[in-house]
């Protein structure tokens, strides 16, 4: 049996880029130019954003990234599983990593961008699920209808409070 597992990944590896090229790639031929915002490597490279990938054994399922926008608030970027996972939990464990991570932090608010059309409609559900809820343009965006702009307000833990605590958030 296989361990599903969440690395920090620097974005060094050929494979990794290769997700991640299918990744833009894809965002390209389902949006027009203007409503694009998926990273490419470079811009995940920057300081302020943390990338993780998804191993399940030796193969690589996932990606997500976390952006930090200010002192509370941050940014969820790149979420990718691979096609033929979908639906398998690799995005729920990821999300979840990622809103733990945020709140670890201090970020008191968490948010994201994603698309307004169809093929989107199973990722805005899971945000949903998460307790996403849909909000105005944040940070550098601007009004767009291909787009979905989605927050979650995060409880910074008090102290000896581990995060997750009385919310409702599995481990």
């Amino acid at each position: 049996m296989s361990t599903v597992r969440i690395e920090l990944d620097d974005l060094s590896g050929p494979e990794i880029a290769a997700f991640l090229q299918e990744h833009v790639d894809q965002m390209r031929a389902i949006s027009p130019p203007e409503s694009k915002h998926a990273l490419d490597l470079d811009a995940l490279r920057r300081p302020e954003i943390t990338f993780w990938t998804v191993r399940d054994g030796g193969s690589l399922v996932g990606c997500g990234a976390l952006k930090r926008l200010d002192a509370g608030h941050g940014e969820l970027k790149s979420m990718r599983t691979d096609p033929a996972r979908k639906r398998s939990g690799i995005a729920s464990l990821l999300l979840e990593h990622i809103i733990t991570e945020a709140t670890h932090r201090g970020f008191s608010r968490l948010s994201l961008e994603t698309g307004a059309a169809e093929f989107f409609r199973p990722a805005r559900r899971l945000y949903e699920k998460f307790g996403f809820v849909r909000c105005e343009p944040f940070a550098d965006y601007r009004p767009d209808p291909n787009s979905t702009f989605m927050t979650k307000v995060l409880r910074v833990p008090g102290p000896g409070q581990q995060p997750g605590e009385g919310r409702g958030v599995s481990r």
